[in-house]
């Protein structure tokens, strides 16, 4: 098990940035039966999503995140010792992100920048490295975008409904902090749960742009991403609350303790099921996915940022739990000090 712990690091500023354009699953009725709308609205939790435009990616609203966090905290763009990217949606294949976020920031050109891929776990365990970096006295920028819009087809009437745009920057840095604690762990025998199926292994063709009507009744192309909803269900019902359990008694504490649980945003039904296998108090978890849908990797951050700006006080004790592609799934127990959380912003 992939226990880490951090001593004198955290998170010292928060920011996001969504799409301007909104988009209503109240008017999917050319997609599903306009019976059947409000019932899906009720199960998954989206009552709207924000939806970029063609001509903007992931790395477009990192940036607005980032520059709205270093203009809020009088950050000097020379002080930032690493930049890290979080996306499965990155601008290119090649080259990397990460570099072409620093060179529009005018950061150093003695920045570290990578890119990092994962599920919807993603964010926690990005900000596990953003941990590491700073836990060798480097500033760190973590950067967290998704554009699932681009990926999803308009006709899936499975993921569609689902998945919204955003993107969040957290500023991670040494300071007087009590103790950060991660547990990672990762299931790769369940891959097939969610997936885009051409790209590489299975090399793209012209096939892969034709949209097909594949077993599930869905409409998709071998580019676009596909979820076995259930399997996905299944994976989180048995690996989340335990997940959130183990961390809990790992720090020592109590679910009392817990002032803030922040799940990804995954389905409100789903989320739902874990408070009440928890005996969890549902008033202290925040949820976004009604205004934002499942903004996958960034929705964590974005939940933090949309939900808790003004509630997050010194002393909080907040676990994160992120889930989804890879198999993959990550929790953190993260007590908050002095972190400024900055307005969302639209772009």
């Amino acid at each position: 098990m992939a226990i880490i712990r951090y001593k004198n690091v955290g998170i010292t500023a928060m920011s996001a940035c969504v799409p301007k354009k909104i988009v209503y699953n109240k008017d999917l009725g050319y997609l599903i039966p306009q019976e059947e709308i409000e019932k899906i609205i009720q199960n998954i939790g989206v009552v709207e999503r924000r939806v970029v435009d063609d001509d903007v990616c992931a790395s477009d609203l990192c940036y607005k995140a980032a520059v709205k966090l270093i203009e809020d905290n009088s950050i000097d763009p020379n002080s930032i010792d690493v930049l890290l990217f979080m996306s499965q949606t990155a601008d290119y294949r090649i080259p990397a992100t990460a570099p072409i976020l620093q060179h529009r920031l005018r950061l150093s050109n003695d920045t570290l920048c990578m890119d990092l891929s994962l599920g919807c776990s993603g964010y926690i365990f990005a900000l596990s490295t953003a941990y590491a970096y700073a836990n060798m006295g480097l500033r760190v920028l973590l950067l967290d975008g998704e554009t699932f819009s681009k990926i999803v087809n308009r006709r899936d009437k499975v993921d569609w409904p689902l998945y919204g745009d955003g993107a969040t920057a957290t500023l991670v840095e040494k300071g007087d902090f009590e103790e950060s604690i991660f547990i990672l762990k990762s299931d790769g025998s369940g891959k097939d749960a969610v997936i885009i199926r051409d790209g590489m292994r299975n090399m793209i063709t012209p096939d892969s742009c034709v949209e097909k009507v594949e077993e599930d009744g869905n409409i998709r192309t071998g580019l676009e991403v596909y979820m076995d909803g259930m399997d996905v269900f299944n994976f989180a019902m048995k690996r989340v609350p335990m997940s959130v359990k183990e961390i809990v008694e790992i720090s020592g504490t109590t679910m009392d303790d817990i002032d803030w649980l922040v799940f990804h945003q995954a389905n409100k039904f789903m989320t739902d099921f874990f408070v009440k296998k928890l005996k969890f108090d549902k008033e202290r978890v925040p949820y976004c996915i009604q205004k934002y849908g499942n903004t996958s990797s960034t929705s964590v951050p974005l939940t933090i940022v949309s939900e808790l700006y003004d509630k997050l006080k010194d002393g909080s004790r907040v676990v994160m739990s992120g889930f989804g592609a890879g198999l993959s799934w990550g929790t953190a127990r993260v007590v908050f000090h002095g972190c400024k959380i900055s307005p969302i912003i639209e772009y």
